[in-house]
């Protein structure tokens, strides 16, 4: 039985020109980028270079580029990095959504023991953010908005723009997790109304561990990490050279034939979707999320009569690799937070499957998948 991966929400396989680009700084150019000596010379260029391809690719200053070790690390040092720089100046208040991803949410709780003031905003049914909300969500103290653009878990897209300019309006920072977004939406930083974006290489075939945060050369946050002055002193640590070179590769993929290859994952997602349709029927499954503006690679599902852990386990016995899009505790499935904010009923937050696509999957593979799908559900929802 072929396997059919449809999680690339969660990771990508590293493209083969990526891994190209990555392997001499694993064997032959291996000096550390802060050694004085000429084995170091050359990796500290390397970075230098891989920051330059990104900043321009991004459009955005390579001063205004650090890298990290991965979005979580990118999310933390933008928020503990913002409420760090503006607690001295007792603005104490940021506000953020209910649907964010786990590495800003609990970012925030963190920074509430420490005494900091959040607003969580709600979503609508789409899981979208209503603008209004944001305005009336704003106080006197009010130092930082947090919204992602897209979410990882049903695709919607925020409203970016608008809230931007709002905060723009107002003298308020906004950081934007874009985890999700890079290759799927046309990113040009010096013209979106954004302080701080974060970014991760292994969601665009890239490599795990490392990561990007974009701060606007208008915005000082205090460093996170502390130790060596690497990253202008922004964030300590000896540089991942291999996964920063990659970075820039996986980058520069991603932005080369954007338009084609948000075409390509459309038609995957329609091929998708008829077959399960021809399979169940229209009303044998329900899209969760925004059905315009969203990602066009993710797909969030429910399938009445069925439930999650059930569904999952026997996707993963006939070969589909797909995702709850919920953080798994002991080892039992916790019902997603995002869904939960979207006011969606327990039958469909309670058997929802989030399926994403990419560039290992051809169309066939997609029809197989329906396939397997209405094979399964048949079976689950007679017993």
């Amino acid at each position: 039985m072929q396997s059919i991966y449809l999680d690339h929400a969660a990771t990508t396989p590293v493209h083969p020109e990526v891994l190209e680009a990555m392997l001499p700084y694993f064997s032959r150019h291996y000096g550390n980028p802060s050694s004085l000596h000429a084995f170091g010379r050359e990796t500290k260029i390397a970075i230098s270079r891989a920051r330059d391809e990104i900043a321009q690719l991004l459009g955005c200053s390579p001063a205004e580029w650090m890298f990290t070790g991965s979005g979580t690390e990118s999310d933390n040092t933008a928020l503990f990095g913002a409420a760090a720089r503006y607690g001295r100046e007792g603005k104490r208040h940021m506000i953020t959504t209910k649907v964010e991803h786990h590495a800003v949410l609990h970012a925030c709780a963190q920074l509430e023991e420490q005494g900091y003031d959040v607003t969580y905003l709600p979503v609508d049914t789409t899981g979208r953010v209503r603008l209004e909300d944001v305005e009336a969500a704003l106080q006197p103290d009010t130092f930082l908005i947090s919204v992602m653009y897209g979410n990882n878990e049903v695709g919607t897209l925020q409203p970016i723009r608008d809230i931007g300019a709002l905060a723009r309006e107002r003298g308020i920072l906004f950081h934007v997790d874009a985890v999700q977004a890079l290759g799927s939406i046309d990113l040009k930083l010096s013209e979106l109304p954004v302080d701080l974006m974060s970014f991760s290489a292994h969601k665009l075939y890239g490599p795990k561990g490392v990561g990007g945060l974009y701060v606007s050369k208008a915005v000082t946050i205090a460093p996170y990490l502390f130790g060596g002055s690497q990253e202008r002193k922004r964030r300590a640590g000896t540089e991942n050279v291999p996964g920063i070179v990659g970075f820039a590769k996986a980058v520069q993929l991603a932005v080369a034939g954007r338009s084609e290859k948000v075409d390509a994952l459309e038609q995957k997602r329609e091929v998708f979707l008829t077959g399960l349709t021809e399979e169940l029927g229209p009303e044998g499954f329900v899209i969760n999320g925004h059905l315009e503006e969203r990602l066009p690679h993710i797909v969030n599902l429910s399938f009445p009569g069925t439930d999650t852990d059930t569904m999952l386990m026997n996707l993963d016995l006939n070969g589909i690799a797909a995702s709850s899009g919920s953080a798994c505790t002991s080892g039992s499935l916790e019902l997603s937070h995002v869904l939960q904010a979207m006011g969606l009923s327990d039958e469909l937050t309670r058997s929802a499957i989030r399926f994403s696509f990419g560039n290992v999957n051809d169309l066939q593979q997609l029809q197989e998948a329906s396939r397997r799908i209405g094979t399964i559900l048949r079976r689950v929802r007679n017993k």
